[in-house]
């Protein structure tokens, strides 16, 4: 059956060598189900229904991936993603996360119609690649700062905004510790460091008496507190029309950048360099996306920590299959994802920061007409504390300093629509 299922043998591979590779990607991107809560927590929802629909969400999206497309990429709530949900969209910007999750599905639905009627070729195409860089760059800024923030390294100041924290104090240390665990671990090639840093800094907040142990393993939550409270209605106001962009654009680079490259590192691509079964891989990242919204949880997408089980041996969708049911095994460790507290996913945080900054490298710095508009995406995001805020000011200055400097021929009608738009919206909406 499994053999039929996902083509085994024409993939090289096996039953044996597809579960250690679905193991190693689920150890790589666990940490999901104890920062997903805590993020969204932040944003009035319930922690342990957020745990259940971070868990389900994860394995619908595997499960689609897994048996449609028959790769072996999983998905989950998106790094990024989740902090724009709480930090802009509700805490911000003042909307409520029913509402918020409303823009999700939206995004969810209109990421669905350009898969089916193959729009997303045209749009990855039509934007230029310096600010899908930039945008990837300034989400991982908004990371670290997020991180910072909340080891209490960062607080604010009246006078300057910003100023150092107490960094002696026990958030700080215990942040600082994490990171540096993360690192090595990682640099001794061991899979699952990000989750057993924070595995690790919640057994010492314990130890130390900052965090009460509540046990390990029980019945998963309820789910009750989010499943299906997501405002639809209240999401389609004008204001919220650059927040369901930024929802969709996010998802759309983040997407199609995993799939192309962990199927490079598979070798699973055509001798074009195109990806078969690219539609049907979308619609999993969508349809994950929209399932995802109804049961309570940010935007689900693609993650590059699949490249770990590919590097291990990866080929088929039995993979994403086993990191789907590894996911529903999760459920099961809801005390223990709810210990976790905030600085121990901090280091987590500025660790895939990290990873994010690495698309600075793919920018042509000796060319200000893409290097401006980049640079302000990174520093627009982090310091307006929003990724929507950040990719507008991109769009804008993109296509002004090309018109200006005579070189509007080198802007495509997309960019010039969004810049346009981007600029009504601060106009009109703020």
């Amino acid at each position: 059956m499994l053999e039929n299922l996902f083509k085994l043998s024409e993939n090289q591979t096996n039953v044996r060598q597809e579960v250690i590779a679905g193991i190693t990607t689920f150890l790589t991107m666990a940490y999901i189900i104890f920062v997903n809560p805590t993020m969204l927590a932040d944003a009035g929802m319930d922690h342990g229904a957020v745990f259940v629909a971070t868990c389900v969400a994860a394995a619908i999206g595997c499960f689609i991936m897994g048996f449609i497309a028959n790769y072996p990429i999983a998905l989950a709530p998106g790094m990024g993603l989740n902090a724009f949900f709480t930090y802009t969209v509700v805490l911000e910007m003042g909307y409520t996360w029913q509402v918020a999750l409303g823009g999700v599905f939206i995004s969810g639905i209109i990421f669905v119609i350009l898969s089916i009627f193959k729009i997303r070729e045209w749009i990855i195409n039509s934007i230029p690649q310096a600010l899908r860089f930039g945008i990837a760059a300034g989400i991982g800024l908004f990371l670290a700062f997020i991180g910072l923030k909340s080891a209490g390294i960062v607080v604010d100041n009246p006078a300057t905004l910003v100023d150092m924290g107490d960094v002696t104090a026990l958030p700080a240390l215990m942040a600082a510790l994490g990171l540096f665990l993360i690192v090595a671990m990682a640099s001794r090639g061991i899979n699952g460091a990000v989750m057993y840093s924070i595995l690790i800094i919640t057994g010492l907040g314990v130890l130390l008496g900052d965090v009460a142990f509540n046990g390990l393993m029980s019945m998963p939550p309820d789910i009750a507190p989010t499943f299906m409270q997501l405002d639809i209605a209240g999401a389609t106001e004008v204001g919220m029309i650059s927040i369901i962009f930024a929802f969709l654009f996010v998802d759309l680079f983040d997407t199609s950048g995993t799939l192309i490259a962990v199927a490079q590192k598979g070798k699973l691509l055509n001798d074009d360099g195109s990806l078969p079964r690219l539609n049907k891989a979308l619609l999993a990242d969508s349809s994950a996306t929209i399932a995802g919204s109804m049961l309570g949880t940010s935007t689900t997408t693609s993650y590059v920590e699949s490249a770990s089980g590919v590097s291990a041996g990866g080929r088929t969708g039995l993979t994403a299959v086993v990191v789907g049911l590894l996911f529903l095994l999760a459920l099961l460790f809801s005390p223990l994802a709810g210990m976790v507290p905030a600085y121990a996913t901090a280091g987590p945080l500025f660790f895939v920061a990290v990873l994010m900054l690495s698309s600075l490298a793919h920018i042509d710095w000796d060319d200000l007409l893409d290097a401006v508009p980049a640079a302000l995406i990174c520093i627009t995001m982090p310091l307006t504390f929003s990724i929507a805020h950040g990719i507008a000011f991109g769009f804008i200055a993109y296509a002004a300093v090309r018109i200006f400097a005579g070189k509007y021929q080198q802007l495509s009608k997309s960019v010039l629509v969004l810049a346009a738009l981007f600029i009504v919206k601060f106009i009109y909406f703020g």
